[in-house]
């Protein structure tokens, strides 16, 4: 056979191989196959010292992972369900103040598709550890965490303790202090490390529960804001992580990983970041030097990329009405159903191809599937699989 025979017939079959694989992969918008566990436990880290509370840095997190079959017949998770000791007056007050809503009446409004304390499916799973905005608590993202782990994934989410809306550790409340904003800028990505390390242990039997089902060699660092700008931080300092989804937050250069498979995200609307802050996420993009795909919603804002539709759909900022930064036109931020859907779909798509190794997510990464809602920026690098 010649030469240019044997090339023209090894395109053919790798074209044939690359579209099969496509055709083989599931809907990322929608749920994957596989039921939603949520557990809540502490992890005490007793290198460190907090410096507000002057104990060990202690991390009140949740995990939420697939679940056996069975799951499906358990009630629901609810949201005063991730508060362990119950919701005191002092946390309904401060719900009140940030949602306008108290927790009974969350409670009837939010749904999740986690089953709390359900048996740990068999099989071994990627690692996602998220990282919550300033102020905000390690629940924030249900409707991402939900999805990622149906398709197959192990999500890990703690309060970053002071910096959270309130976390309780021992009985005490510990609502965000500002004060505390700077330290945690520093404890944050070590608390990430900190939390692949307790997978690690938990992997090799520190919790029977998890026992060889945590893949921690395919580990992802992501978040949202302060979170966003955490997880970027976390890969610079610790090659353990081996990808990155950064929502609505990148710190001023300069970054040092510009390799790693990244993702960031922006709400063009953003009041929060404002524009400049927006730049800061788009020069990140820019600048990186490995894969890098950017996911900008036209119509989105800050808090598009959390759970704050569930609980008050006219908040602002991502939720409801706005207005334009350039022209001041009032408009409708994107909708809960289509926003959760841009994002879970994309966020599939590249952990698929980057931490589970699935080359035929690669088509999907490369188009934009919602012309005029999304801008949609792709670049490939020398660490794709």
């Amino acid at each position: 056979m010649a030469v240019r025979t044997i090339h023209a017939f090894f395109l053919v079959v790798c074209a044939g191989a690359a579209a099969g694989a496509q055709s083989r992969l599931p809907d990322p918008s929608l749920p994957g196959p596989y039921p939603v566990g949520v557990t809540t436990t502490v992890f005490v880290d007793a290198a460190r010292t907090d410096r507000f509370t002057n104990k060990p840095r202690t991390l009140v997190t949740d995990i939420w992972y697939p679940a056996t079959d069975d799951a499906r017949g358990l009630a629901r998770n609810k949201y005063t369900d991730f508060f362990p000791g119950g919701v005191t007056p002092e946390i309904d007050a401060i719900l009140l103040k940030t949602y306008k809503k108290s927790a009974a009446e969350i409670d009837a409004i939010f749904w999740n598709h986690a089953f709390r304390d359900a048996r740990v499916r068999p099989g071994r799973y990627p690692l996602i550890v998220f990282s919550h905005g300033n102020g905000g608590s390690r629940h924030q993202n249900t409707f991402w965490f939900d999805h990622l782990v149906s398709h197959g994934y192990i999500v890990v989410s703690a309060d970053h303790t002071a910096n959270a809306r309130h976390t309780v550790i021992d009985g005490q409340l510990i609502p965000q202090e500002a004060s505390q904003r700077a330290n945690s800028a520093e404890d944050r990505p070590k608390d990430m490390s900190f939390l692949l390390d307790q997978m690690i242990r938990y992997d090799r039997g520190g919790d029977s529960r998890f026992a060889g089902r945590i893949d921690t060699g395919k580990a992802a660092a992501t978040g949202m804001s302060f979170g966003s700008f955490t997880a970027v931080r976390v890969a610079d300092a610790d090659p353990r992580f081996k990808a990155v989804v950064a929502m609505s937050g990148i710190g001023p250069a300069p970054q040092t990983n510009l390799t790693v498979p990244t993702l960031p995200m922006l709400g063009t609307e953003d009041r929060t970041l404002g524009v400049k802050g927006n730049e800061l996420i788009r020069a990140y993009h820019a600048r990186h030097q490995g894969p890098a795909y950017l996911l900008e919603l036209v119509d989105g804002g800050h808090f598009s990329f959390t759970d704050i539709f569930k609980i008050n759909k006219n908040f602002g900022d991502g939720a409801g009405e706005g207005k334009r930064h350039d022209s001041g036109e009032a408009f409708r931020f994107t909708s809960m159903e289509d926003t959760y859907r841009i994002i879970n779909s994309y966020s599939t798509a590249f952990l698929g191809l980057y931490l589970k190794g699935d080359a035929g997510w690669r088509g999907y990464l490369e188009k934009n599937h919602w012309p005029g809602v999304v801008i949609w920026k792709a670049k490939a690098g020398p660490a794709s699989p």
